[in-house]
């Protein structure tokens, strides 16, 4: 599978809410830094976070698109975040059904035909100041 179809495997399984098939996608010691937070090591930990995620929010990434350099190694994408802010989040504001658009991004390391890091990057203050509004 090329690193391109791999990225989109990935982020078709979020929109599906495909917990499994996401992480299928992944290599067991997945690296995952978050942003503007720590970076978690392994299946389970990614696991962890997308229970936390699926609690909290409910997501969809549309107008992804997808960049990959010749290696197949690294891969980064863009997409728009259309989400609505379910469940009351650790250090975050209260959560009252609040929706949101964010633009967001990732960059990627491929290994063995599997992700083996995903780095998220998106505006925290953009997205508070949506759900705080």
């Amino acid at each position: 599978m090329s690193t391109d179809a791999l990225i989109r495997r990935y982020y078709d399984a979020f929109n599906a809410a495909d917990a499994a098939g996401l992480l299928d996608c992944l290599t067991e010691d997945v690296l995952h830094d978050v942003n503007q937070g720590e970076t978690r090591q392994g299946k389970a930990a990614f696991a962890e976070f997308l229970a936390l995620m699926d609690r909290c929010y409910e997501e969809r990434l549309e107008n992804i698109v997808v960049m990959t350099e010749p290696t197949g190694r690294h891969a980064a994408a863009t997409f728009t975040v259309h989400g609505r802010y379910r469940a009351t989040a650790e250090g975050l504001p209260e959560a009252r059904g609040q929706s949101y658009v964010l633009p967001a991004g990732a960059f990627f390391e491929i290994r063995g035909g599997r992700i083996a890091r995903v780095a998220t990057c998106y505006n925290l203050a953009d997205w508070i100041a949506q759900v705080s509004a």
